[in-house]
């Protein structure tokens, strides 16, 4: 007793891991883009919005908290903002393209989505549509990022979560005054806080069929 015992193992020879080749499927596709040639137009079309506001103060509601949206639903359809439409309807027939339906009829629904300090839109979809939108209009410091979520409802669930292969993340995307960002409708998103004491203005819009 009390005699101390070691044991040697043989290990065998070392496993080399294979050479593993990956496939990303399902990829989702978004588009951005800044509308810098239209600069010009920024202040008065901000200046319309506020007085928008001032004229119809209670807002829509819909998803939007703490700050204001119109109820108009064909923002992009005034004459003002005419170059705005063209180049949004121009942006959406090129992204529609890509997604193999190059040539569809389609309309836009327009409305201003405006935050307040302490605003945000909570978690939705645009359900029915081709294609969602946004146009940054005015963006302040402290303004909310624009958050996607991971569009595959079991990876919700999984252990895995980060910015990882099969890991759940939801992608936020930081605005600026004269970005254009398009996006898949049934992809659901929100907006964070905003956190500046000047409003951040978004034209939110949808491409239907027409």
């Amino acid at each position: 007793m009390g005699e101390t015992f070691s044991t040697t193992y043989r290990l065998g020879p070392a496993i080399t891991a294979p050479s593993l080749q990956y496939y990303d499927l399902f990829p989702t596709r978004i588009w951005q883009v800044r509308l810098e040639a239209l600069q010009p137009h920024f202040a008065a079309w901000t200046s319309w919005v506020l007085a928008l506001r001032a004229a119809n103060p209670a807002p829509a509601g819909r998803t939007n908290r703490g700050g204001w949206n119109s109820k108009e639903a064909a923002l992009l359809e005034q004459p003002l903002l005419a170059p705005l439409r063209q180049t949004i309807h121009s942006a959406c027939a090129a992204a529609l393209a890509e997604m193999g339906r190059g040539g569809q009829p389609f309309v836009l629904q327009s409305w201003v989505n405006l935050h307040d300090r302490g605003g945000f839109n909570f978690l939705h979809m645009h359900e029915a549509s081709l294609l969602s939108g946004s146009f940054y209009l005015k963006v302040p410091a402290g303004a909310g990022a624009l958050c996607f979520r991971d569009p595959r409802p079991g990876v919700i669930h999984g252990a895995v979560k980060g910015a990882f292969p099969n890991a759940h993340a939801d992608v936020n995307l930081k605005p600026s005054t004269g970005l254009l960002v398009l996006f898949p409708s049934w992809m659901e998103h929100y907006v964070e806080p905003h956190e500046g004491d000047e409003p951040r203005i978004c034209i939110a819009f949808n491409a239907n069929e027409g």
